[in-house]
């Protein structure tokens, strides 16, 4: 760095003098303060009624919850009559006197509720004046009423704002309490600029702890908020994976059938015409371009460590099986068929036997020792299922794992996905019940 340069950091160019750190720290917290109290100091921002979920104001209800919601602002008034009260009974100049000391006390107190910082400076400006009309300057520079309302207005205040606005609060009255003793100083009356700045000090300190909570309370609600919001996308998003490395096995195993048959469909024909030889070959080559985008697109929802099963995927026929097992667990499940029963496009009945599933899976895991009841019902049209559970008596029974869904979160999903209808509730004696209706197309309905 060279000579001239460091002279024209020192010395700055047209006569300025350097700043010094101390300056730049005092500017910056006059920056601060001017932001933060003379900055839209009147702006409008009403104060909010309570928040009803805490540990006693959640159990409220009716019309009563209705009124404890303004218990704030209830607060407030009491407060202000309090200091009103005061201010009178200190004032012994006639009733002209008493009428402005109650103004100047009520005023500050109720302007928290709609405008808090402009509530502090019109405290500030009516001290002063509730002094010159209090009791023969015996208290200085706080008279009673006075010194009551700053008091109720930096808590309120400092309730209701950063803790850095009561901290400059709490120093802007330390501040004038020193000129004011400096200037008006004298042995004929008693200061009180003591008491009100350690009453006021703890009492705004408090506020700061409460509010500071407070905030800390809501955040934490909201980022749960947030997070329980995130856990949901993320279940959907994991059962719709599940269903889709389902459905491959299903829809894989047809396509390979039909690029098998297509292949060996002219070898089945004597001397078949060119034009079918092509249509076959056509209908080959879509079932394994099919097929292979099909694998593709799976490859992207499917996991690292996901292994395909070796068995095929179960359908209602293996119902029987899935009973046996939770009945080991400790459930008492019965199960009632009605309808002609026949055989379903392959992905209803997955879907059906996965529904089955995690209805007995919820079952053990919210009612354990309830009695269960699967009824299937094969319909004109569709594929009926209800799944219903009775109360949980109080005993301990082990819990089954059976499940690789969500709950009611992927019953859903497999429903809407086959287009089907799901409705679920308690029953009457306090059990729990899933209705599910899965649409089936036959071939003529298809057809017409």
């Amino acid at each position: 760095m060279t000579e001239t340069t460091q002279t024209q950091k020192l010395f700055p160019p047209g006569g300025d003098k350097p700043h010094t750190p101390e300056y730049r720290v005092a500017l910056d917290a006059w920056r601060r303060m001017r932001q933060d109290l003379f900055h839209d100091a009147f702006a409008y921002r009403p104060l909010p009624r309570m928040r009803m979920e805490g540990l006693l104001t959640s159990r409220i209800s009716g019309q009563p919850r209705e009124y404890v919601a303004w218990a704030p602002h209830a607060a407030v008034v009491m407060a202000a009559l309090l200091s009103v009260t005061i201010a009178v009974s200190a004032s012994d100049r006639g009733e002209f006197a008493m009428l402005i000391c109650a103004i100047l006390s009520v005023g500050p107190i109720m302007l928290t509720l709609i405008r808090p910082i402009g509530a502090f400076w019109a405290s500030m400006a009516a001290t002063p004046f509730t002094a010159a009309f209090s009791d023969a300057w015996s208290d200085w520079p706080w008279a009673a009423g006075s010194f009551a309302t700053h008091l109720v207005v930096l808590t309120v205040v400092a309730l209701r704002t950063r803790p850095r606005i009561a901290a400059w609060m709490w120093t802007l009255t330390a501040a004038y309490a020193l000129v004011v003793e400096s200037i008006l100083g004298g042995g004929h009356y008693s200061s009180n600029a003591g008491p009100l700045l350690v009453i006021s000090a703890m009492t705004v300190l408090v506020a700061v702890v409460v509010n500071t909570r407070r905030t800390a309370q809501q955040e934490v609600t909201a980022q749960q908020t947030v997070t329980a919001h995130e856990r949901s996308k993320r279940t959907l998003l994991e059962e719709r994976t599940t269903i889709a490395r389902e459905l491959h096995d299903v829809v894989a195993h047809h396509m390979s059938v039909v690029a098998i048959q297509a292949e060996a469909a002219p070898y089945r024909v004597e001397n078949p015409p060119p034009e079918l030889e092509q249509a076959f070959a056509t209908i080959r080559e879509n079932a394994v371009a099919a097929l292979t985008e099909l694998r593709r697109v799976l490859g992207v929802v499917r996991a690292e460590d996901y292994e395909a099963p070796d068995a095929p995927q179960p359908t209602l026929a293996d119902l029987d099986g899935l009973l046996a097992n939770v009945r080991e667990a400790g459930l008492t499940v019965d199960k009632a068929v009605t309808g002609a029963v026949r055989e379903l496009p392959q992905g209803v009945e997955l879907s059906a036997y996965r529904i089955v599933q995690e209805a007995l899976s919820n079952t053990l895991r919210h009612a354990p020792g309830a009695a269960a009841r699967v009824e299937i019902g094969y319909v004109l049209g569709g594929l009926g299922l209800r799944m219903v559970n009775g109360p949980s008596p109080e005993v301990t029974l082990v819990k089954s794992t059976h499940g690789a869904g969500h709950g009611i979160t992927g019953m859903r999903e497999r429903v809407t996905m086959l287009n089907g209808e799901m409705t679920t509730g308690d029953t009457d004696d306090g059990g729990y019940e899933v209705t599910v209706f899965l649409p089936v197309t036959t071939v003529s309905e298809a057809d017409a």
